[in-house]
């Protein structure tokens, strides 16, 4: 689609209440022109001193655990006349693709609310909503929390961009009858050192792995076709192996209610040096590819809704 006559807004970060700390970025097109939303919730890198300063780990050794860079891999989504969602603050802090209170009560010093989920598998390999673990699997942090600390940072951060995502779904069921959430994250290649459940296991290499939690959070047709579309470009693709969909998918994905969502994982060793992570010399080409998924279902993802 021509992009001359588009005019983005600039982009706004939401700050929190009480601080004025941004902590996510929503860039808007000029004109909406398609049920499409891109998100990126792994991110951000602003990390906040009090966090760092309750760590035992250096900012590189936390930077392992972001998906470093997808906001700029998708960055042309507003262009193309879509809405971009990104968290600032990084997943190792308060990763929004876990449930509210998916907490391990291990790193807490005084009792969790009697809705906690405790016994999730996240949970048991130190993801939670309030990760334990880091990169490497290492302690984040030096002392016990208060779940006073994890509240806050619901209240401050999580709350805030699932607010501004659910806002942007009945925005654009309202306005197109559906809506489709690409939920962009990258994967540690196999072999590097990764976090918990981003350890891809599989045999010869994969470049994308699509999670629509086996059929259930979106129309078949959408994986059907951002799977052709990235293996026509070369890519090695897999679905739902080892990665079927995090909270997000499984939470927003509801096709039923027109709201489709389909996670993208992004191997990391195509476009950064994941001991770095500076970008590398394949950024270009996966962002170049990244840009034509979106323009291709800015194309056809009211056909593949409907």
């Amino acid at each position: 689609m021509p992009n001359g006559d588009l005019h983005i807004e600039p982009a706004s970060p939401a700050p929190c209440a009480d601080s004025g700390e941004a902590i996510l970025n929503l860039v808007r097109p000029q004109a909406w022109r398609a049920p499409l939303i891109v998100a990126s919730p792994h991110s951000g890198h602003h990390y906040p001193p009090d966090f760092l300063a309750s760590t035992g780990l250096t900012r590189q050794e936390l930077r392992l655990s972001e998906d470093c860079y997808v906001d700029e891999l998708v960055a042309a989504a507003p262009e193309l006349g879509v809405p971009l969602l990104a968290a600032l603050f990084p997943r190792s802090f308060c990763d929004v693709n876990r449930e509210p209170l998916e907490l391990d009560p291990g790193m807490f010093a005084d009792r969790l609310p009697a809705g906690a989920n405790i016994a999730s598998p996240r949970v048991a390999a130190g993801l939670g909503v309030v990760p334990r673990l880091g990169a490497n699997d290492r302690e984040i942090y030096r002392h016990k929390l208060t779940f006073a600390e994890a509240e806050a940072r619901l209240a401050r951060y999580y709350r805030p961009y699932h607010t501004a995502l659910n806002a942007l779904c009945n925005e654009a069921v309202a306005k197109f009858g559906a809506c489709l959430i690409l939920d962009c994250h990258s994967m540690p290649s196999p072999g590097s050192s990764g976090s918990g459940d981003h350890r891809a296991s599989a045999q010869g290499r994969v470049d994308y792995v699509l999670g629509d939690c086996f059929g259930a959070s979106c129309a078949p047709a959408v994986s059907a076709a951002v799977d052709a579309y990235l293996r026509a470009s070369g890519a090695n693709m897999r679905r739902n192996s080892p990665y079927s969909g995090g909270y997000v998918t499984q939470h927003y994905g509801r096709p039923a209610t027109g709201i489709h969502v389909l996670q993208v994982e992004i191997n990391r060793a195509l476009y950064v040096n994941e001991r770095s992570l500076e970008r590398s010399d394949g950024f270009a080409a996966v962002k170049a590819s990244m840009t034509g998924l979106i323009n291709m279902l800015g194309d056809r993802v009211a056909a593949l809704l409907s």
